[in-house]
């Protein structure tokens, strides 16, 4: 079995209703989670529980566009940290799994803490480049464009140093889950494409 596993973040139809390039996304990730599947890499679904008023609790689940299969794993968290809390470290564990590639929503949130989190538990990272996103900010507002958010995380995670682990930002077209882990600390590849908004 593939010691990669891909880890879908947050990516729930009422958090998604103003983010951007939200169909893109979905679109890339949906054909990575086939990929990984494909590959028998384990793939992860991290839902925030959440509630909101007037929202029906359907749309508080999965987009359809990237719903689990038989055979992928669902878990709740309360955190911007997939593993606070939750059995993930475990169940990675018990798969084997020394790397994880991490997507979904939204950049700045859930999907760093994520990644981060990942490689204090002691897995390497790909976080994929063109893979996540976040909520489109108007003309007007004092915050970074979500298009500048999403490069600006994509460029930490491409120097980020984490003693003993490999960090890549690839983009989803280029994960590849059939390869063994990497060791030592990765550098990207300046073609890579981690400069691309999702």
């Amino acid at each position: 079995m593939p010691d990669t596993a891909l880890l879908i973040v947050d990516l729930q139809s009422a958090l998604l209703v103003g983010a951007h390039d939200a169909e893109g996304c979905l679109a890339r990730v949906a054909g990575l989670a086939a990929r990984a599947r494909a590959a028998g890499a384990p793939v992860f679904y991290l839902r925030q529980r959440v509630e909101i008023p007037g929202v029906a609790a359907e749309l508080l689940d999965v987009h359809p566009a990237v719903a689990p299969q038989p055979g992928d794993a669902v878990l709740d968290k309360d955190s911007a940290d997939a593993f606070l809390d939750t059995p993930l470290d475990a169940a990675l564990r018990e798969r084997g799994v020394r790397r994880v590639a991490v997507a979904g929503f939204a950049t700045e949130y859930c999907v760093d803490s994520t990644g981060r989190s990942a490689l204090s538990h002691g897995y390497d990272l790909v976080l994929v480049a063109d893979g996540h996103t976040t909520p489109a900010r108007p003309a007007d507002s004092p915050l970074p464009t979500a298009e500048q958010a999403i490069v600006h995380h994509n460029a930490v995670f491409a120097t980020i140093l984490y003693a003993g682990r490999t960090v890549q930002v690839l983009p989803a077209e280029a994960v590849d889950f059939t390869t063994g882990a990497v060791t030592g600390q990765g550098r990207r590849d300046p073609g890579a494409g981690w400069g691309r908004g999702s």
